[in-house]
């Protein structure tokens, strides 16, 4: 694999990014910095366009979006790595982190550089409203809200293990760039968090696509926070007023083996997702090329769906999640699958691993190496209503309603589905819901938070480089000091009153 810039050292860059003002509908996260026009609507317009564009980042191969999914799916159990590569992505997935990681760097520049701008935005309104003001600053209460959860996940502890004394990350919510705060706890970071998203409901009321924040987006999201400090109902309130919202719908199922190749204005199932358009195509620096190699060569093809997963998925021939995992069979020169004595294909090998592609970022368009990440979706909505049912534990039949929605959805049906009185081969409901979240939101950053908040270990008892010799498994249990990341060490010399994780 291409070797890894070096990431420059600077000074914090809690700066926005300057970008060019343009045509909203074919660049639609373009805008101008914030020192060009925010005494205007067009201007902080524009200003949030920006915030929104370094979710993306521009021509980059290192990219805020890329690395979050990448350090949200690497450490879980859904991914096989099938060799070395000098990327750092190999220090998540092994749990080998160190304290100079360049993805845990830029992800903590740019997610800062993103709150940063969202503060401007934000501070430059203050207390004007109007239709205009109030959407402006909605969307950058909602991006500062995600953006600050998106790292106390993956540089603060699970919200479950003590919240009130393990630290999160700084909570930044002013423009004062030469202030260096200290990491505030998990419990504090949340309740932020919470406060900046109902806030950010309330305010926005414009019908926008899912490209950009939305009263619903904030409601998603305040599903999940929930579900993962464990207030189930609150998660399946939240949850509920999305549904009810009907904004959106799950998409049929010939359509949903096609999903992650809609662009995502035009998926009805997607609430919120990070916009790229050929323009910002980011060849082999897309998400996607650690997990598939095109048939044009552009992409790595080095990371694998695990065979537990794999397994998972394989109970069920008929599920169309099966249209997510690309298996890479030999063949000859005409082009025909190569078979065994026993008429079976052959599959490819990496390093004697098996490769099973997945395509979850790819394809957009009919462009291999174009993908508009989802963050939020219905599905998910689903699962989270009835994973909290599963833990308040008064509707078993609600559960399995919505577990059974996801799987119909999945082309599934007859005794392929669940009832109350038949958990198939789990031997609890909530064992049901998660195997669901499994298979349906597979690499798409979610199953190393689903065990951890339900105080689970991480087994990944497959094949892969996170293997030493002679090993079959490897076990994290939920108090491993690595299910979080190192704070930066740039970060940490710049500022002397953040403390490093052990």
């Amino acid at each position: 694999m291409k070797d890894v810039k070096k990431i420059l050292i600077g000074i914090c860059g809690l700066m926005l990014f300057v970008l060019s003002s343009c045509d909203l509908a074919t660049h639609p996260y373009d805008g101008k910095s914030s020192e060009q026009a925010l005494d205007t609507v067009q201007g902080l317009e524009a200003a949030t366009r920006g915030n929104y564009q370094v979710l993306v980042g521009g021509d980059s191969y290192y990219y805020y979006a890329k690395h979050l999914f990448y350090m949200n799916e690497f450490p879980g159990d859904n991914v096989s790595l099938a060799g070395t590569t000098t990327d750092p992505l190999f220090y998540a997935y092994n749990y080998e982190h160190i304290k100079n990681m360049g993805n845990a760097e830029r992800l903590w520049r740019d997610g800062y550089k993103i709150i940063a701008g969202a503060n401007k935005v934000i501070d430059a309104i203050g207390d004007q409203s109007s239709t205009e003001y109030d959407q402006i600053k909605g969307e950058n209460l909602f991006l500062r809200a995600m953006v600050h959860h998106q790292l106390v996940s993956i540089f603060g502890r699970p919200y479950v293990q003590n919240p009130q004394q393990n630290l999160g990350v700084p909570i930044v919510d002013f423009t004062d760039v030469e202030k260096r705060p200290k990491r505030a706890t998990v419990a504090e970071v949340y309740d932020f968090i919470i406060d900046d998203l109902k806030t950010a409901a309330s305010l926005m009321t414009k019908q926008k696509n899912s490209s950009f924040a939305s009263t619903e987006a904030a409601y998603a999201l305040l599903s999940r926070v929930y579900l993962n400090m464990d207030k189930n109902k609150l998660a399946r309130e939240y949850a509920n007023k999305v549904i009810n919202s009907n904004r959106y719908q799950l998409v049929d199922t010939p359509t949903f083996r096609e999903y992650f190749t809609i662009p995502n204005e035009n998926n009805p199932e997607t609430i919120f997702a990070i916009k790229h358009t050929e323009e910002n195509d980011h060849g082999y620096g897309n998400i996607g090329s650690m997990y598939l190699k095109g048939d044009d060569g552009v992409g790595w093809g080095e990371m694998y769906a695990s065979e537990s997963y794999r397994d998972a998925l394989g109970r069920y021939e008929d599920d169309a999640r099966h249209a997510f995992i690309e298996p890479q069979y030999k063949r000859d020169d005409d082009g025909n699958i190569i078979t065994d004595p026993n008429g079976d294909p052959v599959l490819e090998k990496r390093n004697g691993y098996p490769k099973y592609y997945v395509n979850k970022f790819s394809y957009q368009s009919g462009i291999v190496s174009l993908s508009s990440p989802v963050v939020l979706r219905l599905a998910e909505m689903y699962l989270n209503r009835a994973e909290a049912n599963a833990k308040i534990g008064n509707n078993d039949q609600a559960v399995i309603d919505d577990v059974n929605r996801i799987r119909k959805r999945a082309g599934l049906s007859g005794s392929e589905l669940y009832t109350v009185g038949n958990y198939k081969h789990h031997s609890s409901l909530l064992d049901v819901v998660l195997e669901e979240r499994r298979l349906e939101l597979a690499f798409e950053g979610h199953r190393k938070y689903d065990l951890l908040r339900n105080d689970r270990p991480i087994e990944r008892n497959y094949p892969g480089t996170h293997l030493d010799p002679g090993q079959t498994t490897q076990v994290i249990q939920p108090s491993d000091p690595r299910v979080v990341f190192f704070i930066p060490e740039s970060e940490m010399q710049l500022n002397e009153n953040l403390e490093q994780n052990p």
